[in-house]
């Protein structure tokens, strides 16, 4: 195909035409929204519409000469086919937090050139670290410039569905005690203030709902907080009248969306204003006055929310369970018409969707199913499309990374199960995967460990082997809130203080191996911390342990016996008396038939 002739290329030319027309070496064009969301409403999905690539993190970095997305190895197999006829590069970084696209970026001006980027959406931290690498390079950067606004014609509006509340049992802390646990926290930092611009951390702190991002239950909003009074700046329209009362009754003023930065600009002299350097936009840092005293430190609704009450993980419990009923009424299905009807990846997530949506308190997908079998199974953010999918016939091994909104909590689970004849090699890699679920999924460890310590346990059984994935093991979930929430990461990423591991919080142990165009493996459980009893009682501190949270079988059919430990092999079948235990009530006729049969003993 001839790449002046792509869409996407005509888009970057039009941007690069802006370029000139401004006088701007090179734009940048992040992933990312005013509220630094990972999930992003479609106005700002301009990474995408500008290149092509549709994975959910990247970089697109645009010169007068030149075009490059920068995404990490979950992404590589896809991007290489969706900008194949773009002319667009891919660079290929080794993580999503990676900086390359600064660094490629830096080499590509030269002293006395401008670099264009909107400051609207760009991270305070992130600003700092461009600015000081093209400080170095003897570059300027504007942050005032919105290429998207220039080049984009038909660009989507702000979403406009309606904010709704959370309401008890499934809601068990009221909105009024969240506030003034977050109005405490930021006093004893000496603040006066906080602004909070994440659409997690505002949807947990008012106990409040929406629909604005897809799969995510979340509101675009901002919230600043002084020492008596709390303003939510949200859309026009988007909170009813009945609501806005319910709010005032707890201090809390509805002001429109766009006041949030003259509220910044109009703070007083004397204030002191507690903001999150990597949850705060530069465009809207650049409101505060002069006078103002910035406390930069996380979100202290960040550490709160991560943090399940007791309370809370009863519903999780509950809404496990649930999922797990609809995964056993669609596995039994499966399984029944494989080899009868025709099969596809599309079909698997139309029918275990429909399976979630029949049970009690569901809400709607946490994310895009990924249903993959064969080569498809080694992206691991693959998605099926009617343009371009597999039908589930013959022999291979078949992924499937599913999960779903309740009232009472949110869950992601990955199982491989096998299709007709599975390979020696295909075992071994399914159980070196396998042997990494149960190893974390095992260990105890002190309270307070910073989550990316326990990232080499899962890898080390396929570290023995020479394998390894290039995702990270785990990552924190929400309370019906997004399936991806900070501030844990069980990963190689730089520990962190605030990374400790603390009671209540619930992560994904997901390790895979991924062979390109062959199969992909992971297996992947939420799990939740709870205090471990210890033979030394306390002699050297408090210990924490996992408490596995999802309730589905793990396939036994592609386990190579020979490769487990007797331990493993009791971790594995006292996990599946647990599930057919929970499940069992909730069943009934074929999918308790598909429970007992895939949780016996092996």
């Amino acid at each position: 195909m001839d790449t002046r002739t792509s869409a996407f290329r005509l888009r970057i030319e039009h941007v690069q035409d802006a370029l000139h027309r401004h006088g701007f070496a090179a734009v940048l064009v992040p992933t990312s929204d005013p509220h630094l969301s990972e999930y992003l409403p479609e106005r700002w999905q301009g990474r995408q519409w500008l290149s092509g690539f549709t994975g959910s993190m990247g970089t697109l970095v645009v010169t007068r000469e030149r075009a490059a997305v920068f995404a990490d190895s979950r992404y590589w197999t896809q991007a290489e086919k969706e900008l194949a006829d773009t002319g667009i590069e891919l660079v290929k970084i080794p993580t999503g937090n990676a900086t390359e696209h600064v660094e490629w970026l830096a080499r590509q001006v030269k002293a006395g050139d401008t670099v264009a980027v909107d400051g609207s959406v760009l991270g305070i931290a992130a600003a700092q670290f461009l600015q000081a690498a093209l400080d170095q390079a003897g570059a300027r950067l504007r942050t005032d410039f919105d290429v998207l606004a220039e080049v984009w014609p038909d660009r989507p509006d702000l979403p406009t569905a309606a904010v709704y509340e959370h309401r008890a049992p499934q809601a068990p802390l009221a909105r009024a005690a969240k506030l003034a646990q977050v109005r405490e926290a930021f006093l004893r930092q000496g603040a006066t203030h906080h602004f909070v611009s994440t659409v997690d951390d505002i949807a947990w702190l008012f106990n409040l709902r929406g629909s604005d991002v897809s799969y995510n239950p979340v509101f675009l909003a901002h919230a600043l907080l002084d020492l008596h009074a709390t303003t939510l700046y949200v859309g026009v329209g988007k909170v009813s009248a009945e609501l806005q009362r319910a709010l005032q009754a707890d201090g809390v003023r509805v002001a429109p969306y766009d006041q949030a930065a003259a509220a910044l600009a109009a703070l007083p002299a004397n204030a002191a204003l507690l903001v999150d350097p990597r949850r705060v936009t530069l465009g809207l840092r650049q409101n505060v006055p002069a006078g103002v005293k910035v406390i930069e430190a996380i979100n202290p609704s960040t550490l709160f929310k991560s943090r399940k009450t007791e309370a809370e993980a009863v519903h999780v419990r509950e809404a496990m369970a649930q999922d797990g009923a609809a995964m056993c009424e669609f596995y039994a299905w499966f399984e029944n018409a494989l080899g009868k009807e025709r099969i596809t990846e599309l079909t698997i997530d139309e029918k275990l969707s429909a399976a979630r949506a029949r049970r009690p308190g569901f809400v709607g997908l946490s994310f895009n199913t990924i249903a993959g079998f064969n080569a498809n199974g080694a992206m691991p953010h693959y998605r099926a499309s009617a343009e371009s999918h597999a039908v589930i016939e013959g022999d291979g091994l078949l992924l499937i990374d599913s999960g779903a909104q309740y009232l009472g909590g949110t869950t992601d689970v990955t199982r491989v199960w096998p299709i007709g004849r599975v390979s020696a090699e295909q075992r071994r890699d399914y159980t070196l995967v396998l042997k990494g679920t149960l190893a974390l999924s095992r260990t105890r460890y002190p309270r307070g460990t910073l989550s990316p310590m326990l990232d080499a346990i899962a890898r080390a059984p396929l570290w023995e082997h020479g394998l390894d994935y290039g995702h990270g093991t785990g990552h924190g979930v929400g309370y019906f809130l997004n399936v991806h929430e900070g501030p844990q990461s069980i990963s190689k990423t730089m520990p962190e203080p605030h990374m400790a591991m603390e009671p209540g919080m619930i992560t994904s142990i997901e390790p895979g191996l991924y062979r390109p165009g062959q199969w992909g493996i992971r297996i992947e459980n939420l799990v939740m911390n709870v205090p471990a009893t210890t033979p030394a009682a306390g002699a050297f501190g408090e210990f924490l342990e996992f408490e596995t949270l999802t309730l589905c079988p793990i396939d036994t059919r592609c386990i190579e016996r020979q490769l487990m430990r007797a331990d493993e092999i009791d971790w594995l079948n006292r996990y599946h008396v647990v599930v057919r235990e929970r499940l069992s009530p909730l069943v009934a006729g074929d999918a308790l038939d598909w429970l007992v049969r895939r949780t016996q003993p092996v």
